[in-house]
């Protein structure tokens, strides 16, 4: 795979799949709505070439007052998505975003794939909101964390599928990462034993 890097942006030719074009096509609601939005956690691997299966997309999203979400709901319904965990605009807002909790969407009479929406909760949440990178798919866009908060995070959650997401988007980026920041995030998150593990281990 050839990437291309210019300045906060990653660009890269690859044909895309139906979750590809699914999530393209979920994130152009947020575009048009001029709602700040970033993509973490385990699609970030697989839109980058890693071959294994996801039942969600993870975003977080910027808070944003309720009569700007009942919009973002509105649009969601006229784009042929719904929310699969709550069906009131306004309890949806408040007891789920408001609490930090997660709303799920998926096309409408589906369970999966669905989109899993928060807004950060902590400071990593809004560093991976405020810094993070697009990348670009042709004439598409997105927005997803940065890769070296993404493979300490990867770390953090310590499963073997987490484990294999941060090895291959190592391997990937290896020859881009900043490797200092890379390695302040992992002494952030205090997984340096899991990066011994994982990352700096001979293939």
């Amino acid at each position: 795979m050839e990437l291309e890097f210019k300045n906060n942006r990653i660009v890269f030719g690859k044909e895309l799949s139906n979750l590809d074009k699914l999530v393209i096509r979920f994130v152009k609601i947020l575009n048009r709505l001029d709602v700040d939005y970033v993509i973490i956690s385990g699609y970030i691997a697989i839109l980058f070439g890693r071959s294994r299966n996801t039942e969600d997309v993870d975003l977080f999203i910027e808070e944003m007052p309720l009569e700007k979400f009942k919009m973002f709901w509105k649009e969601l319904g006229k784009s042929g998505f719904e929310c699969i965990n709550e069906s009131n605009p306004e309890k949806a807002y408040n007891n789920y975003l408001k609490e930090k909790l997660a709303l799920r969407f998926a096309e409408k009479g589906k369970i999966i794939p669905n989109f899993e929406l928060k807004f950060p909760k902590s400071k990593y949440n809004l560093y991976s909101l405020k810094n993070k990178i697009q990348v670009i798919l042709g004439k598409e866009k997105l927005w997803t964390s940065e890769i070296e908060l993404q493979i300490a995070f990867k770390l953090s959650l310590g499963s073997d599928k987490d484990f294999e997401d941060a090895r291959y988007l190592y391997k990937v980026f290896k020859e881009h990462l900043d490797i200092s920041l890379l390695k302040r995030q992992i002494s952030e998150l205090r997984v340096e034993k899991q990066a011994e593990k994982v990352l700096w281990k001979k293939d």
